[in-house]
């Protein structure tokens, strides 16, 4: 159902960006000793609170993750990314993906109960 409408597709979205990220962070990682590098990350559970506080909360489906550079010291070298960080971003993120897979699937048991499928046998 990707793509979906209301809280389904906010997971999506939620999923994806997590994809996102893990991608970004690998990318981090991969460039650690890159002299210039600035490190990136993904913006999007930023994104989701300002929609769902904003007046029309149907603009929270439309939410998708986005990539910048959030800046910092960085080496001599001119690069700004720490192992031990991305390390920490990266159990993170598997942390909020796995929260996202979680409640999805329960959304998706919860249907096939209504359904009169075998979600619960």
């Amino acid at each position: 159902m990707a793509g979906g409408n209301g809280i389904e597709g906010v997971l999506e979205a939620g999923m994806a960006a997590a994809n996102l990220r893990g991608q970004v962070i690998a990318n981090n990682i991969a460039n650690l000793e890159t002299p210039g590098y600035r490190r990136r990350d993904v913006r999007f559970e930023e994104l989701l609170a300002e929609a769902l506080g904003s007046d029309d909360r149907a603009d929270a489906t439309a939410v998708r993750a986005e990539i910048f550079c959030p800046g910092g010291p960085a080496d001599a070298t001119g690069n700004d990314v720490c192992l031990e960080r991305e390390i920490g971003q990266l159990i993170q993120n598997g942390e909020k993906h796995k929260a996202y897979v979680r409640v999805l699937a329960k959304i998706y048991q919860q249907l096939d109960l209504a359904m009169g499928g075998a979600a619960g046998a």
